[in-house]
């Protein structure tokens, strides 16, 4: 396993993280898969792990908790998100402030993911959703500095709302914000525009979320495929977006190299921006662990194939299903 600098934290952070929703959140999630699956995971050399509040309402940090515990002599980085109070995601610029983030709200979900993970202080908390008319609100602003200096959390970030990358810029430049997640892969690359370079202005740490575009680049969707009643994907996977991303799965697989997955190439794409400190994709069978972690190796991708990925970037734009 590989580590990086997580920006201003300076935490050396393994370059592949655990992205823990769909062990809070899917129908089929099943407790023992996932304590087996993560305890690989830090065998294997795996130390950052996201989670949130809305993942299973607790449920995935709780399962968090369990594997700290398991692991006492290790130094595992806890990461979750403070959902917002109306519980709509992702924001949009009709929502009201204090219908997301009031003060009240950012505490008490603060307590109560430290009391499902059982610990004292949290290494990242993140805001769930954001929405840039909130930047200058001065409760927030509060709020974070309150957590920072009581020691309830390290570090303080956002998740960037999807096909969204810019819209965070402003919190981010009141400096109270340590680190930003945001989907990143082979399509979408409109993160290098301009949060990336801010991010490396101010030393700000980058999660890398949605690496396999819910699935898309596993190459294991197609225009056929129909998800299992009340997976979050078929709403997600309506056939106007079924479609055109297989179309445009499709037009990657010639590009995988002999022995390589799709999945792999995925993720060796996204570990070629050295801006990116640590990505997360979702895994909950031991296979996903080792095939994932087995990326962070340092080889990355010929440079011809890069530069053959990054003209599949493909710039979207949020709707009523892009959630």
């Amino acid at each position: 396993m590989k580590y990086r600098r997580f920006g201003r934290t300076n935490w050396e952070v393994s370059e592949i993280g655990y992205g823990m929703w769909g062990m809070g959140s899917w129908k089929e999630s099943d407790d023992r898969l996932s304590a087996r699956s993560l305890d690989l995971a830090v065998e294997l050399g795996l130390n950052f792990f996201d989670t949130a509040w809305g993942y299973g309402e607790g449920h995935s940090e709780r399962l968090l908790g369990e594997l700290l515990k398991r692991h006492p002599g290790k130094k595992l980085y806890t990461a979750s998100k403070i959902p917002p109070r109306n519980f709509k995601w992702p924001a949009r610029p009709e929502y009201a402030f204090e219908d997301s983030y009031p003060t009240d709200h950012v505490m008490d979900y603060t307590h109560r993911t430290l009391k499902n993970l059982d610990v004292e202080q949290l290494d990242l908390m993140q805001f769930h959703t954001w929405d840039d008319t909130w930047a200058e609100r001065e409760e927030w602003q509060r709020a974070v500095e309150d957590l920072k200096t009581s020691g309830k959390v390290a570090a303080m970030g956002i998740s960037m709302n999807r096909w969204e990358p810019e819209n965070g810029i402003r919190a981010l430049k009141t400096g109270l914000i340590d680190t930003v997640q945001v989907i990143y892969n082979i399509f979408d690359q409109a993160p290098e525009d301009e949060l990336f370079p801010l991010c490396d202005e101010m030393d700000i740490g980058v999660i890398a979320r949605v690496p396999f575009d819910e699935g898309t680049l596993t190459g294991n969707i197609t225009k056929d495929t129909v998800f299992p009643k009340g997976d979050w994907r078929g709403t997600y996977f309506v056939p106007e977006n079924l479609i055109p991303s297989a179309e445009r799965a499709d037009r990657l697989r010639p590009l995988v190299p002999q022995g390589m997955t799709m999945a792999e190439m995925a993720l060796r794409f996204i570990l070629m921006n050295d801006r990116v400190d640590t990505v997360i994709p979702g895994m909950r069978k031991q296979e996903h662990v080792r095939s994932n972690i087995d990326t962070s190796d340092g080889k990355g991708l010929d440079d011809r194939l890069y530069r053959t990925l990054r003209s599949h970037r493909w710039d979207r734009v949020p709707t009523s299903w892009s959630q």
